[in-house]
């Protein structure tokens, strides 16, 4: 399985999606993150955890804390993953579009008003 698989999986956890974004901008504690998430203290060090071991953050010691950071390089691997998808998707949207434009610019407008009149005449 290619590593941005792993990384996949790791990130569809919500709760490790939202460490992730506490964790992007800035270093965070643990009880940083716990106040920033919504969550005992056990349940943060266990999604930590899971995010340490795919490779998605990392840790230092500042005395009696522990910082952690995002670690770009996993993201960056789904990111190119990605890509194919995305070129793919691009593509077929560019094309629904065109299509929408050509559709729509042969389609007379109808006057809802007057067909109601018309109806509400007719049913007199």
């Amino acid at each position: 399985m290619p590593a941005a698989l792993g990384v996949l999986e790791v990130i569809a956890e919500p709760t490790r999606r939202r460490i992730l974004d506490a964790v992007r901008d800035a270093e965070c504690s643990v009880n940083d993150l716990v106040q920033q998430v919504g969550m005992h203290q056990p349940g943060v060090s266990r999604h930590l955890k899971v995010l340490r071991d795919a490779g998605l953050v990392e840790v230092r010691r500042d005395a009696q804390r522990r910082m952690y950071r995002v670690r770009p390089e996993p993201l960056m691997e789904l990111d190119a993953w990605l890509e194919p998808y995305r070129a793919h998707w691009a593509g077929r949207l560019d094309a629904l579009e065109q299509h929408l434009k050509r559709t729509s610019s042969k389609t007379p407008k109808t006057n809802k008003t007057n067909k109601t009149n018309k109806t509400n005449k007719e049913q007199r």
